[in-house]
């Protein structure tokens, strides 16, 4: 029986690992913390009875639960990563564990300084009765994505003990990195042998994405002339006036906080330095591949436009694309979004499928062969203090992960 009790020891056993990733590491994983986290996933999927179990040198852990039905069934992959995000603190997460959930405001520190606040989050009153795993406050809770591991753990430990439960081969794997985009980078397609998988790395009970963001990392340098203010005249080149400048030639209707659905964005994510020198770092971010192109085309134009009235190359961009829409991928295999989909309303849950506003693992190893939606964990306001998962939530991801394989094998 999938017991929330286990399902919440599970989650609190693997928050607990400071496993956050750094995007100014060049190694990979970016950090140590990961590392300690995969050799604790590989004695675990070890003793749930997996096979095939490996973890390399850069943090990728692959695993097998072998097929218990004779006839051909595709095999199916489930993946989630090993790293938290690096916006909030990862270091010493004490996860707090609120038991049928009253409806009210919660405290989340002793103080009663730090509110989880219904009137900020309204979506806490869709959980009341639940029980609800949030922070104390001073860190992230890392749902994103030990909540994906913790139901893919749980899922293939029911299925080894319930061999009455039909299933073709499963294959694991937790990858390192993603969020800060480089996790299917080393993911090894060929090795992982998957004729489809899904990323369990998705947001509140029932989503079902097949659609993400085109992405780009952008960094701005500009080059300043620093002149005592008192004889500037004429002389001043101010590297953070042009980057003031820069900014506000973007449109202030295309910013996250301005925007919803299909609606894509310019993010200012930092920005620092002097008169003498500024750098600033923006992602952009759009579900439509010309739009998309066009952001990136208007952003070069900007560049362009300043650098005519400054010295030339006073504003250099340098534009990196991250990875692309999945959809393009997803489409010609669409019954695995049927089956998901299935899968979902078979566990007592009605599937909304929507766009992902973000990227996960599986729009690049879409990309590389291996078509890879994304279902939920059932987690919220990930990435914060004021992030929590309800487990009744977590347990139903865990029933749609058996449904899956479940539903394949007899098909």
């Amino acid at each position: 029986m999938l017991t929330i009790d286990s399902i919440a020891e599970r989650f609190i056993r693997y928050a607990r690992i400071n496993s956050q990733s750094d995007t100014k590491s060049n190694t990979c994983p970016s950090t140590s913390g990961q590392m300690d986290l995969a050799r604790i996933l590989l004695e675990d999927l070890l003793e749930i009875g997996c096979t095939e179990v490996s973890l390399d040198r850069n943090g990728y852990i692959m695993a097998s639960l072998a097929s218990n039905v004779i006839h051909p069934t595709p095999t199916i992959g489930f993946i989630a990563h090993l790293d938290t995000s690096p916006d909030c603190s990862g270091k010493d997460v004490q996860p707090q564990i609120i038991k049928g959930y009253n409806g009210r405001d919660i405290a989340l520190d002793p103080a009663g300084s730090i509110m989880l606040k219904t009137s900020d989050f309204q979506e806490l009153l869709n959980y009341t009765g639940q029980d609800l795993l949030v922070t104390n406050g001073t860190t992230l809770l890392g749902a994103d994505d030990k909540a994906g591991i913790t139901e893919i753990m749980e899922a293939v430990s029911f299925l080894n003990s319930h061999p009455e439960i039909p299933h073709g081969k499963i294959r694991i794997g937790f990858t390192p990195d993603e969020e800060i985009g480089r996790g299917a980078d080393l993911f090894d397609v060929k090795k992982f042998g998957a004729d489809f998988a899904y990323t369990v790395d998705g947001g509140p009970i029932g989503e079902l994405e097949y659609e993400n963001f085109n992405a780009a990392a952008v960094i701005i340098n500009i080059q300043g002339r620093n002149v005592h203010p008192g004889t500037a005249k004429g002389k001043m080149i101010n590297a953070l006036q042009i980057a003031i400048d820069l900014h506000s030639m973007l449109p202030i209707t295309d910013r996250p906080e301005n925007t919803e659905g299909y609606e894509g964005f310019f993010h200012l994510t930092r920005v620092e330095g002097t008169v003498e020198k500024a750098r600033m770092d923006y992602i952009i971010r759009d579900h439509d591949f010309d739009r998309f192109i066009e952001r990136k085309n208007l952003l070069a134009e900007i560049t362009v436009e300043l650098n005519k009235s400054y010295p030339p190359g006073t504003v250099k961009a340098s534009v990196r694309d991250q990875y692309f829409n999945m959809k393009e991928k997803i489409m010609p295999v669409y019954h695995i979004i049927d089956l998901a989909a299935q899968a979902i309303t078979e566990a007592g849950v009605t599937p909304l499928i929507i766009p992902i506003r973000g990227g996960t693992d599986g729009s690049k190893l879409s990309y590389m062969g291996l078509p890879t939606p994304n279902i939920f964990t059932g987690g919220h306001n990930y990435h914060g203090r004021y992030e929590f998962i309800p487990v009744q939530s977590m347990q139903k991801a865990i029933e749609v992960i058996i449904n899956i394989v479940r539903i394949a094998s007899i098909q």
